[in-house]
């Protein structure tokens, strides 16, 4: 399975903001965009050019395939699924981002990254209607019972994500029990819910061209 190898805190000073890609890590003081909030390499710090719209347009859909910590193959097949569907691409697109299993486990809070939830995904600690399901792309429909695994439950990346729930933002589609760790998705992801600013329409106009 391929898979972003490299340093995952250049990917937030690149974009200037946090993604929160490392867990407890991105709300402590060693946070990389707290220590240096500047972009990464030689010429980090260098103020440059007015960006062009194609720049603009890129580093938003770059953006986001680092948030999801989706290449850039199955980007672009998530974003045909989302155009060929009736409503808007840029809502439908993050529509299937939001409901990807290893997200959902994520924003229930059970895992502290996107990365250690596809970890634990494939490591078999997780289940979907009380079966075991090893695909962190799965799709996630609403009122599925997602859950971890009774033997999984003292796992210490699980422990500390508990511990460390109330520093994150709680979505109005996402349940979550966590004495059972296990949840559902309440209601259809919506873009407008979503913590992190993102311009959907600048790649939609990247794809559209």
């Amino acid at each position: 399975m391929a898979r972003y190898t490299e340093a995952k805190c250049k990917l937030c000073r690149r974009e200037g903001m946090k993604l929160f890609l490392k867990g407890e890590r991105c709300y402590s003081s060693s946070c990389a965009m707290d220590r240096r909030p500047y972009g990464p390499g030689q010429h980090g710090r260098r103020r440059g050019r007015k960006p062009s719209d194609y720049k603009l347009q890129l580093r938003e859909k770059q953006k986001v395939r680092s948030i999801y910590g989706v290449l850039e193959k199955q980007f672009r097949l998530y974003f045909a699924e989302a155009n060929r569907v009736s409503g808007a691409t840029g809502e439908n697109l993050f529509n299937i981002l939001e409901k990807r299993l290893d997200n959902f486990v994520y924003r229930m809070g059970f895992a502290p990254s996107r990365s250690a939830a596809r970890q634990l995904i494939r490591h078999k600690h997780v289940t979907v209607d009380g079966v075991i399901c090893d695909i962190p792309s799965r799709q996630v429909k609403v009122g599925q019972l997602v859950s971890i695994r009774t033997k999984s439950h003292n796992i210490p990346q699980i422990v500390q994500s508990l511990k460390d729930n109330g520093k994150r933002d709680r979505l109005p589609f996402v349940e979550a029990d966590e004495k059972k760790l296990e949840g559902r998705l309440l209601s259809e992801p919506q873009l407008s819910d979503l913590p992190i600013p993102i311009q959907e329409n600048l790649i939609v106009e990247l794809y559209s061209k």
